[in-house]
């Protein structure tokens, strides 16, 4: 049974930073691509950031080019989003995704996506 457990979540100050992780398990994700969607109250869920469990290919969404880095550990099965320089325009919930990779660029569309998380809250007060 395929589990992707998110956590760190919380409540920070604009220009802060936080670190969510995704714990994957239950499957060999070496064939997958990671994702992080968020969902804001009112709006449509978004892609934020993807990485391939292998290789070293990333893409960002522009909103968060500059401030947010996805990485992974394959040895723990985690991937993470470092999320720097936080505005309350980022408030939303953190969903952690997986998707059987294909060829060309990381996947932002979430209905390719087949595994999800229970999400994680992230709220930044102003």
């Amino acid at each position: 049974q395929v589990q992707l457990v998110e956590s760190g979540g919380g409540l920070v100050q604009t220009g802060g930073s936080l670190r969510l992780s995704c714990a994957a398990s239950g499957r060999t994700f070496s064939s997958y691509i990671m994702g992080w969607f968020r969902r804001a109250p009112g709006k449509e869920r978004e892609f934020v950031a993807g990485i391939r469990w292998s290789g070293t290919s990333t893409y960002n969404a522009d909103s968060v080019k500059g401030r947010f880095t996805i990485s992974r550990d394959n040895a723990k099965n985690t991937v993470y989003l470092q999320m720097n320089s936080l505005k309350p325009e980022d408030t939303a919930v953190y969903y952690c995704a997986a998707a059987r990779d294909r060829r060309g660029p990381i996947l932002v569309t979430a209905t390719l996506y087949d595994y999800w998380g229970q999400g994680t809250q992230v709220t930044v007060s102003s």
